[in-house]
């Protein structure tokens, strides 16, 4: 049995400031307390998630029920744990799921992980009526455990001891922070988003400034004993699933930026590039960590400044903004005829959202067209409105190089892309059970080894994925 300590970061809706809370909090514990946090993100998030690894200065995992099954979550968690306190970011409201039950909501995940709950209030307008809010939230389930409340958008000193004290005397709840209203830009938005840590002019700053209001206007002191007196999570084999993604992980911090990671024995079983730049940003920890426990040998490719692929037995493009590296990566036309030839090779290609624009002929933003890699005769434009958000679920009905006919697969989309024009015929794989895909409710393109996609897939949630892109890659190598 083992205590993790542990909280999660919930809000009463989207866009409460759990993120800037969640960052701020995190920084101050590392540096008040001198503890290394592990964070982790409810959500099918690759931003926020960034952002939250930036400050941590360790891996930010995924805990998302729909994504993952309830036994690999718990199972994530524990092994993740590596530190010595963790940092759970919810997402939407506490309580807002996929259907009238909230089904894997944050609620539903705190309920799973036992975690106590940090919840954030918007108080724009309002004051005694973010004591009901605050009740509602206690009193819908009471299997959740709220133990602290801290109020955003405060006007001024009034406004807080009216809230604060009718939050107290209705929810019997401490409130451990007030956050008055700041006008700041240290955080940008983009894409119902934050601008990505990758994009961001001046990443130290922002995070200093996350920090800079946990210290001033949260109780650090107080949610540190919020999270220390978690209830205890009891799971078999805890110890031994710790020291396999230890080994596996090996050294998170200082093995970042390097070309290539390998897993301690050094079995270079196959190798698996993965273009990670600033156009191409979106990977969840997870999904090259079980390739890495699979025998893969994972070196990392820059697709805008790399003249050509290295020699690898597979390629996975994760997702990312190409849109706004147009202009670079269509003027590495060394590079994209690389992957191009690649492809008619045979080499074994996986690409999600970004990663399937960038396979495609062209991309159309604004005026502007910029020429891609071409495998496929689509050519996608840029809109100003989200053209798919949400989770997907997808089944895999035609032969394709990964997946097995028949498979279903839990994942998410999110994209202001659209197909523009598409010249020739096209084969696909999946069809939409829940979600958009690439058109008509299709997703899962296919040529030759190459199979590209909308749906972002998460390894904990898709063995499937981690057999398939290793075996086709064993076969590329075998046939070299």
């Amino acid at each position: 049995m083992n205590n993790y300590p542990r909280l999660i970061i919930a809000g009463v809706r989207g866009g409460s400031g759990k993120t800037t809370l969640s960052l701020g909090v995190i920084a101050a514990l590392r540096s008040q307390k001198g503890m290394e946090v592990v964070p982790f993100k409810k959500g099918p998030d690759f931003i926020d998630a960034g952002w939250l690894s930036v400050a941590a200065k360790n891996p930010c995992y995924n805990l998302d029920p729909f994504l993952i099954p309830k036994e690999n979550i718990l199972n994530s968690f524990t092994m993740h744990f590596t530190g010595d306190i963790a940092v759970i970011e919810g997402n939407r409201g506490l309580y807002d799921g996929m259907d009238a039950e909230g089904s894997y909501s944050t609620a539903e995940l705190a309920k799973l992980l036992k975690s106590p709950v940090i919840l954030i209030v918007d108080c724009t307008k309002m004051t005694r009526t973010a004591a009901a809010i605050v009740l509602g939230c206690i009193d819908i389930d009471r299997d959740v455990s709220i133990k602290g409340i801290v109020l955003n958008q405060v006007a001024g000193s009034r406004h807080e001891s009216v809230v604060r004290a009718s939050i107290e005397r209705y929810c019997s709840v401490p409130v451990i922070g007030a956050i008055p209203r700041l006008n700041s830009e240290e955080f940008p938005e983009r894409h119902m988003g934050l601008t990505p840590y990758h994009e961001h002019h001046d990443v130290k700053k922002a995070v200093l400034f996350a920090e800079d209001i946990a210290k001033k206007y949260i109780d650090i002191d107080r949610t540190l004993s919020i999270a220390m007196q978690a209830e205890p999570l009891n799971i078999n084999g805890v110890s031994s699933m710790r020291r396999q993604t230890l080994d596996t992980i090996g050294q998170r911090t200082e093995d970042r930026g390097q070309k290539s990671r390998r897993t301690p024995d050094a079995r270079e079983v196959v190798r698996i590039g993965v273009i990670r730049d600033s156009a191409f940003q979106f990977y969840y920890p997870e999904n090259i960590e079980e390739l890495q426990k699979n025998g893969a040998d994972i070196i990392e490719v820059n697709a805008l400044e790399d003249n050509h692929l290295p020699d690898i037995d597979a390629l996975y493009i994760g997702g990312g903004f190409p849109e706004t590296n147009a202009i670079r990566l269509a003027k590495n036309k060394d590079f994209r005829e690389s992957v191009f030839n690649a492809a008619e090779k045979g080499l074994p290609i996986y690409a999600e959202c970004g990663g399937l624009m960038f396979l495609g002929e062209s991309i159309v933003v604004g005026d502007n067209r910029y020429p891609m890699v071409g495998i496929f005769p689509i050519t996608f434009e840029m809109r100003k409105k989200p053209q798919a958000h949400g989770y997907t679920i997808v089944e895999v009905e035609k032969d394709n190089p990964f997946y097995p006919i028949g498979t279903v697969l839990h994942g998410h989309e999110f994209h202001y892309s659209a197909v523009n024009e598409i010249k020739e015929h096209i084969y696909f794989a999946f069809k939409m059970k829940r979600g958009h895909g690439i058109k008509d409710k299709q997703d899962g393109i296919c040529y030759k080894n190459v199979f590209a996609t909308y749906t972002h897939v998460h390894a904990l949630g898709a063995e499937e994925w981690v057999k398939g892109l290793i075996n086709k890659a064993k076969e590329f190598k075998e046939a070299k």
